[in-house]
């Protein structure tokens, strides 16, 4: 409302949401490293990880492959490029369309495997490369688990490291209204309420487009659990509108964690899979992707077969995942599909280049479901869920933490219980506060 009635003041509010979402990312890093390395190291049998992760991986890419697929037909049933007649030869591009045009198309298909391996220990944390810190976590968190006894102390540090970070984002998630109020302000008052209407139509398949992703695909993967995807939704509502305001999943990837923990996955599963599914499983940018690029093929009367277009979806599922954590990823992540396929012009990304923001919020609210239902799911997958609990919880109801249950013994047989990091688990009616843990 504020960027819509006095755009000057809401353009003036960009630097309390950039400040916001700069204080969030860092420590999207520390979080990302002591969870995976924390959860690694712990285990008793890593042959389990390693299972865990490739059950999480296969996942991704059929997820992956169904949203991009759902969004061909949709393109292909509405053809909204069609009449447009633009011609790629005009196309001029400037500015920071240009920069990431250029980065797209020097980007190869390859690189993602390739760049998850740092040119430092320091650099991926500075440069907030969430694959290359994934990648060290793992080794890491293998080497520890591996040397045994040794790795106590270091296991230990891990986790009073883990309290501390916690407590610095409890701080910073106080301010995550004021955060997200000034990052709408300022969209609104530096593009216009009437950017909306500009290509409106495609903005509007891809969040319908979405929407039946989410219900149905999602929605149906958590029908199979027992769960209700829009109960879910509502758990996660205060992560919702902190990534509606500030576009980007990053921000909310502690509270999915530290939600996902309290409603009964273990530990190891959320802090392997939810990371890694941040880089890996983008649900929101395969459906913008394919949407995207055959819209340009049809505005710039490019042509495709089917088979030419199934051919694309094979090299999405590299290039997505080679822009994965990178600024303007999804933008980038065309581009590259563009120009490694040679038959749609790469210039024709200016003609939605202005309603990229727009599009950036959806494809973040969607990645972020995809990763809430794909953790639930491993977990269950590995026998591991409590589908009981985790539906209690998404009913809202007054689910004592988990510490408290086991130490009843209702879930194990053990005695003696250990104290894990604080801050990796929620009471049942709180979003924010983060507190100490006892489990066992």
């Amino acid at each position: 409302m504020a960027g819509w009635l006095a755009p000057d003041t809401g353009q003036a509010m960009q630097p309390i949401g950039t400040t916001f979402v700069e204080a969030m990312k860092m420590l999207i890093g520390p979080i990302v490293f002591l969870t995976i390395v924390g959860g690694i190291a712990g285990v008793a049998d890593l042959k389990k990880v390693g299972a865990t992760g490739l059950k999480a991986l296969g996942y991704f890419q059929i997820g992956t492959i169904c949203a991009m697929v759902l969004g061909l037909v949709a393109i292909n049933i509405f053809r909204l490029g069609d009449g447009v007649n633009a011609d790629p030869a005009k196309i001029e591009t400037s500015g920071k369309a240009a920069d990431l045009i250029d980065q797209g198309q020097n980007l190869q298909w390859w690189e993602f495997i390739t760049h998850i391996i740092p040119g430092s220990m320091v650099s991926p944390f500075v440069e907030g490369d969430i694959l290359q810190i994934i990648f060290m976590a793992v080794v890491v968190g293998i080497a520890i688990n591996s040397v045994g006894k040794i790795g106590e102390p270091v296991l230990e540090m891990v986790q009073r490291l883990t309290t501390v970070i916690f407590k610095v984002l409890n701080f910073i998630m106080k301010a995550a209204p004021l955060g997200a109020f000034g990052a709408m302000a300022f969209a609104v008052g530096k593009y216009g309420v009437e950017t909306l209407s500009s290509l409106g139509w495609l903005i509007l398949l891809f969040y319908g487009t979405s929407l039946v992703f989410v219900v149905f695909f999602l929605g149906g993967i958590m029908a199979f659990l027992g769960l209700n995807i829009f109960k879910m939704l509502r758990h996660f509502r205060e992560e919702l509108l902190l990534i509606l305001g500030t576009s980007t999943a990053e921000p909310a990837l502690p509270g999915l964690m530290k939600k996902l923990q309290h409603a009964g996955v273990k530990k190891e599963t959320v802090g392997l899979v939810v990371p890694t599914g941040y880089s890996f499983n983008l649900d929101g940018a395969a459906i913008y992707l394919s949407l995207a690029a055959v819209y340009i093929a049809q505005a710039t009367n490019t042509d495709l077969s089917i088979g030419q277009q199934l051919g694309m979806l094979a090299v999405m599922l590299l290039t997505s995942k080679g822009a994965a954590g990178v600024a303007g990823g999804g933008f980038i992540a065309l581009t590259a599909t563009l120009s490694t396929l040679g038959t749609i012009p790469a210039a024709g990304i200016m003609l939605i280049f202005g309603i990229d923001k727009f599009m950036s919020e959806c494809r973040a609210l969607v990645n972020f479901c995809g990763n809430a239902v794909a953790t639930l799911f491993i977990a269950w997958w590995d026998k591991s869920l409590d589908i009981e609990r985790v539906r209690a919880v998404f009913n809202g109801e007054d689910v004592p933490p988990l510490e408290a249950v086991e130490a009843t013994g209702a879930e194990t047989g053990q005695s003696e219980p250990v104290r894990v990091p604080q801050g990796l688990r929620a009471g049942p009616a709180q979003s924010g506060a983060l507190t100490g843990a006892v489990i066992r």
